[in-house]
């Protein structure tokens, strides 16, 4: 076992965790240099897509930067629960990802449906106005997208999505209304 895995690596570990809740971001630096592999490998081994695994992992220290103050290690060690909060990030990405699937695949199950099978016009027109909200999607920051999804393709209420993603009723509200601007301006709607 190394110095790193052993008490004195958890006792260095619990004192840069304590610096990091005091705003230091050396302590904060070397908390990321120790466990972001660890995260990361964890995180790739939930999801599928590198890209998506890598914004987690990003995720989950921007979270332990502003959670690092409630931990408590006699609640069990910094690894332990670093690790927790990417296992949590990534599955509840995952379950994000299979809802906003399913209720596409719903929602293409049922165009056919709703209209004629003969009038393609009305159907590349509803397909290319989904193409235009998913581009103008990509547009908005991760924690916007995050928060718009949560609240209207998960169907969270706003204190719920505060909840999942670890931060004030607020700035949910925030991220929601600034998301919603940059949508509304990105698809040209007229209020």
């Amino acid at each position: 076992m190394s110095g790193r895995d052993g008490p004195d690596g958890e006792h260095r570990l619990v004192g840069l965790l304590q610096r990091t809740a005091l705003g230091e971001l050396d302590a904060f630096e070397a908390v990321y240099r120790e466990l972001a592999g660890p995260v990361f490998g964890l995180v790739r081994r939930v999801m599928l897509d590198r890209a998506q695994a890598e914004e987690v992992t990003q995720e989950v220290f921007t979270e332990l930067w502003r959670l690092s103050a409630r931990f408590d290690p006699e609640r069990g060690g910094v690894r332990a629960w670093v690790l927790t909060l990417a296992h949590r990030r990534a599955v509840d990405r995952v379950r994000s990802e299979q809802s906003a699937t399913a209720r596409m695949e719903v929602a293409g199950r049922m165009a056919p449906e709703s209209s004629p099978p003969d009038d393609v016009a009305e159907q590349v027109e509803h397909r290319l106005e989904r193409e235009k909200v998913r581009r103008c999607l990509r547009r908005l920051t991760d924690m916007q997208r995050e928060t718009v999804r949560l609240t209207y393709y998960t169907g969270y209420t706003q204190r719920e999505a505060a909840e999942l993603l670890g931060v004030p009723l607020t700035t949910v509200k925030g991220r929601l209304r600034d998301g919603l601007i940059r949508l509304r301006d990105c698809l040209g709607v007229m209020v």
